[in-house]
């Protein structure tokens, strides 16, 4: 049997690693940074850590508003969208994660487009 997505990103504690660095990638961002200038930055990364464990296989953790709930009146473009792909890129290689899985979460993430960006 093979291994969940959750399991081949380290499990809670790995994909928990992956999330605060994606966060302090996108903070560090100049091109959507400023959507996080008035957040909490450490409910930023638990919630994306828990969105992330149990959309990877993991634990039902996440009890957040769906992607269309959570981008609703943003009107984030492609630009912004394609910066978060590359900071998701780097936080994948930040952490040593394969191939396989960066192509997995990669697509995952794009599958989300249309209910990101222009919402």
């Amino acid at each position: 049997m093979t291994q969940s997505l959750f399991e081949r990103l380290g499990g809670e504690s790995g994909i928990t690693q992956l999330a605060s660095d994606l966060v302090d990638i996108h903070l560090a961002n100049p091109a959507i940074n400023q959507r996080y200038v008035d957040s909490d930055v450490a409910a930023v990364k638990k919630g994306a850590a828990e969105f992330f464990i149990t959309g990877t296989g993991g634990p039902a953790v996440y009890k957040g508003k769906d992607m269309i709930g959570t981008h609703r009146g943003m009107n984030i473009s492609n630009d912004e969208f394609m910066a978060v792909l590359d900071d998701v890129l780097q936080a994948l290689d930040k952490n040593n994660v394969g191939q396989r899985e960066k192509e997995e979460v990669l697509f995952t993430f794009f599958s989300m487009k249309n209910e990101v960006v222009g919402q």
